[in-house]
């Protein structure tokens, strides 16, 4: 389909009530451009490892994502060298993208549907979602909940200083507030500086 949009429900796993976005995304986006989108709907500062894979294959093939270890004996294809659209397709409607291997930030991504580009609409976009995104290096989901207890707290000796830290974050504003999210307030971040500065930096490591 010519102008061909991906629609895509991305949905953070092991935290309750659930936290998901609905993206759409360019029929010849890469699964860099999607990793950066993640990125830019979670409120994520995109300070980690990252990688795309089948759905219960933490160790299996085809994983995509940022092949910086030439030590690594599988290392994952490069993320931004493969379309999303040749790999989630309606016969293979579903992936993981893990963010973080320490914290281990786990979602689960949904192809919903296969759209065609509205005209004058700027992609990718963020069209609905629920609730805020946790804070970067909190420490997963069991560090999240013991921070939430804390944010819930006025007792709480760590309180106004959690409340501090959670609000300083980069891409948060104001206040955080676990419960709150708007989709129309989400700015994507521009892939492209991202790779070149990544590309850079690999090219450093292998001379």
């Amino acid at each position: 389909m010519p102008n061909a949009i991906l629609q895509l429900r991305v949905e953070l796993q092991h935290i309750e009530p659930l936290i998901w976005r609905r993206l759409q995304m360019p029929g010849d986006c890469t699964f860099w451009d999607l990793h950066v989108a993640i990125q830019s709907a979670f409120a994520w500062n995109d300070t980690h490892l990252h990688e795309f894979r089948p759905v219960g294959q933490r160790d299996g093939h085809p994983r995509l994502g940022m092949p910086l270890d030439d030590f690594d004996e599988n290392p994952p294809l490069p993320g931004w060298e493969h379309r999303v659209a040749d790999v989630l397709t309606h016969a293979n409607p579903r992936l993981e993208y893990e963010y973080d291997f320490g914290d281990g930030w786990e979602h689960l991504i949904v192809l919903e549907e296969i759209l065609e580009a509205s005209p004058g609409k700027a992609y990718p976009r963020c069209t609905a979602g629920e609730r805020s995104a946790p804070p970067d290096d909190c420490g997963g989901s069991d560090g999240y909940a013991s921070l939430l207890e804390t944010l819930a707290d006025p007792e709480d000796p760590d309180h106004a200083s959690s409340h501090a830290w959670a609000s300083s974050q980069k891409g948060r504003r104001g206040r955080f507030d676990p419960e709150a999210f708007d989709e129309q307030k989400v700015k994507f971040a521009n892939p492209a500086p991202r790779l070149k500065r990544l590309l850079a930096y690999i090219a450093s490591q292998r001379r």
